[in-house]
């Protein structure tokens, strides 16, 4: 495991032919030296992950693919996501010489965009349909905070994203049919038989189907810690595995004939690997659930061998068989937390409490939520970037009340309308009545301030450091030095925020696709200008991109909110922050659009200034007697330090950028000469007139634009001109999220993709633009 993680920790992946020659000679040391046998592991393990990760990758679409409007058949793979304005649907092209060869039997994800949900409600799970789509590669933001769609889309083996053209030709070819359809059936019963609002969580705990849950279900959960119950945790699982294996062992004791012929604790295992398997189909066999039915297998497998295993072999033995499987699991969230949380519960728990009186099985059950998550706590952080204050006291709650009551019902009354149609009913009411009641509890408890901490993205060595602490205060009473332990979770739970100091200002050019948003900062203050797109369909990069960005940089308010005007692209996304970041809101006057309804703004004027920590802020355009017109009232924004100046431009293009050219020549308060400018209206061109270039004298231009976007932002034209003019580019579609430092010891540039790299990295097979790599 140790060799997988150091190979999936690589920036860039490694060759086939070197993987598969280390994987062989690693097999070769293990089999002949057995001194050698951890370091043939170890490069087994690390020849593996590069051997899987290259085949993963090989399966995305190719450069020359992309755009391409193509007709495809196939078969809808998992359930569809239907929203106001678009579905969703996982889509396995079939495998035959009628399709296109880069895209025979590969996994795509796709999205049928109509207003009218009538045609689009058609589509069901299982069904095979003729489409004329048009695809990309799986390709996603980059930010700090922010989750990173790359690398899910390399886990799911995940070939290209796209969506429907000529919506009116699609065909359904086949009915729908298999386990998806079975899956889908049964959901539309339960909500069909349950009138409450229960019915969404009951679908999601029997079958696995999340669709009915909304952003406020989600929050509630997240604020709660209560996301793995949902999700049909490895938990639900096991019990499933072990009502298989006491019935078993019921039936061999109600006739005991049977064990001469096979014994019970051999029929047990047996009952126990093919229940949590049939309930590994029934949810869709979702990863979390895949996981765990190895595990079962493994350990059933170890108890048919009939020879004695410690719980930590078998542990390890499951970890080795699913890293053996998909070593690409690794790379997920829930194979640290399964794994580590059964850990920290065997190390620390008593093996066997059945003889305990109630007390001491209170206590058990206490000491289990205190041990998870207390151990789990560094993880979780690290990879969510929060800790639920309030996780602890609401899976002491949930965990019994859901998962021995809840879960139960809603199984057996899918059970029992396989058997019979219409018998389940009852059973689903049950668990929706027995849900409901608990959940306005959770609410109360995500409102309250109890709710989620939002952690600082840590250096690397703050979770070895937290772990150290975690085991440290875990030990037996009487260790020594016990409160001392504390000081190693610092690092994780109060990072290094890396604030500007006195004087200096730090820019943050936010990679939220076709749009804007940019957090400026400074010794004691932030202020944001712009917060992106926020479209219909779904995706609000408010939401997505500028709050986890906040979070993680360790942003505790905003001083200023400035709209830099009123399109979509830079102020569809102010509600979602200003709900999370409520501050004065300032937009040029007379301000309008969709985006700004609602929201309540200042007028930003030229010549309005002030002073924050040692820097100077002042807006030079529009003017007082300036007429809202869209990009060209954008509020331009200078800011002086003493170690270097910005100029953020918005939208405004030629005749704007001409006219503050004029005005800096008349007068001396209005200069525009700039070591950083953000280029106007996202590389236009319309924009970057060559007189205003030249104006600014600046040494880096930055450009925020989405990959591939329609408009063809930003232009070759505009970026030559920068360039000849002694600017270095910088562009977030290829190099995400840029951070920009006017400090003491000169102007330092970061990207995203270069202080992070990936071995999923996206820029590295498709160039957005192939003209404009960054320099």
């Amino acid at each position: 495991m140790a060799g997988i993680g150091a190979g999936l920790a690589l920036p860039r992946v490694c060759p086939w032919g070197w993987s598969i020659a280390l994987a062989a000679l690693a097999v070769a040391l293990w089999w002949r030296r057995p001194g050698w046998r951890w370091p043939a592991a170890l490069a087994f393990g690390f020849a593996w992950a590069g051997v899987h990760a290259a085949w993963a990758l090989s399966l995305q679409l190719p450069p020359d693919w992309e755009k391409r409007e193509v007709a495809l058949r196939g078969r809808i793979v998992e359930l569809p996501l239907h929203e106001p304005r678009r579905s969703r649907f996982d889509f396995r092209v079939d495998d035959d010489a009628a399709q296109p060869a880069p895209l025979r039997g590969r996994l795509l994800r796709l999205s049928w965009y109509d207003e009218d949900p009538q045609p689009r409600s058609a589509l069901r799970a299982g069904q095979r349909w003729q489409l004329r789509v048009r695809l990309r590669a799986p390709r996603g933001l980059r930010n700090p905070g922010a989750p990173d769609a790359e690398r899910y889309a390399l886990m799911d083996r995940l070939s290209a994203t796209g969506y429907l053209r000529r919506v009116d030709e699609a065909r359904r070819l086949s009915e729908a049919s298999g386990l998806q359809a079975w899956r889908e059936t049964l959901s539309d019963r339960i909500a069909a038989a349950v009138p409450t609002g229960g019915a969404r969580f009951v679908r999601a705990l029997a079958l696995g189907d999340t669709r009915g849950l909304d952003p406020r279900d989600w929050s509630v959960l997240r604020a709660n810690g209560l996301t793995h119950l949902i999700a049909i945790s490895g938990f639900h699982v096991g019990l499933v595995a072990g009502a298989a294996a006491w019935l078993a062992r019921a039936l061999w004791w109600l006739w005991p004939g049977w064990g001469r012929r096979c014994p019970a604790a051999t029929a047990a295992a047996v009952a126990a690997m093919l229940g949590a398997g049939a309930y590994a189909a029934a949810v869709g066999f979702a990863l979390p659930t895949v996981r765990t039915w190895l595990m079962i297998a493994v350990v059933a497998g170890l108890s048919l061998s009939r020879r004695g295993w410690r719980g930590f072999d078998a542990l390890a033995v499951a970890a080795i068989a699913l890293a053996l499987v998909d070593p690409l699991a690794l790379l997920g969230a829930g194979f640290w937390l399964s794994f580590l949380g059964v850990l920290w519960l065997m190390w620390c728990l008593p093996a066997d409490t059945a003889d305990s009186g109630w007390r001491a099985r209170l206590g058990g059950l206490l000491g289990a939520q205190g041990v998870s998550s207390l151990g789990l706590l560094p993880v979780a952080a690290l990879l969510f970037g929060q800790a639920s204050l309030a996780g602890p006291l609401a899976n002491l709650l949930a965990v019994p009340w859901w998962s021995l009551l809840v879960v139960p019902l809603a199984l057996l009354g899918t059970g029992l309308e396989l058997l019979y149609a219409g018998a389940g009913a009852p059973l689903w009411r049950a668990a929706a009545a027995c849900f409901e009641p608990g959940w306005p509890l959770f609410e109360a408890l995500a409102d309250s301030g109890l709710a989620l901490w939002w952690l600082p993205e840590p250096h690397w060595y703050a979770l070895p450091l937290a772990l150290a602490g975690a085991f440290w205060l875990l030990l037996p009473r009487g260790t020594p030095g016990k409160a001392l332990a504390v000081l190693l979770w610092l690092p994780l739970l109060w990072p290094d925020r890396q604030l500007p100091r006195r004087g200096e200002v730090e820019l943050v050019v936010v990679d939220v696709g076709q749009g804007l948003s940019v957090l400026v900062r400074t010794a004691g203050h932030s202020l944001l200008y712009d917060a992106g797109p926020a479209v219909r369909d779904g995706f609000d990069a408010g939401e997505r991109a500028v709050l986890p960005s906040l979070r993680a940089l360790g942003v505790r308010q905003l001083d200023r909110v400035v709209a830099s005007h009123g399109d979509n692209d830079h102020a569809g996304g102010l509600g979602a922050v200003l709900a999370e970041f409520p501050a004065p809101l300032t937009a040029p006057p007379e301000v309008s659009g969709e985006a700004m309804r609602g929201l309540r703004s200042a007028a930003c004027r030229a010549g309005q200034r002030w002073d924050w920590d040692g820097v100077r802020l002042r807006f030079l355009h529009p003017s007082a007697d300036f007429p809202y017109l869209g990009n060209e009232s954008s509020c331009v924004l200078r800011i002086d330090s003493a170690h270097g100046s910005a100029l953020l431009t918005g939208d405004i293009g030629e005749v704007i950028e001409r006219d503050l050219v004029r005005r800096a020549a008349e007068s001396a308060d209005e200069r525009l000469r700039a070591d950083v400018v953000l280029v106007a209206h996202h590389g236009s061109g319309g924009s970057s007139d060559p007189a205003f270039v030249a104006a600014t004298g600046a040494r880096h231009a930055l450009i925020s634009a989405g990959h591939g976007n329609r408009f063809g932002h930003p232009r070759k034209p505009v970026l030559q001109r920068w360039r000849e003019a002694g600017a270095r580019t910088w562009l977030t579609a290829g190099q995400g999220a840029l951070r920009v430092r006017l400090g003491a010891g000169g102007i330092a540039v970061e990207t995203r993709r270069q202080t992070h790299p990936r071995l999923w990295d996206a820029t590295r097979r498709t160039d957005p633009g192939l003209s404009y790599r960054p320099d």
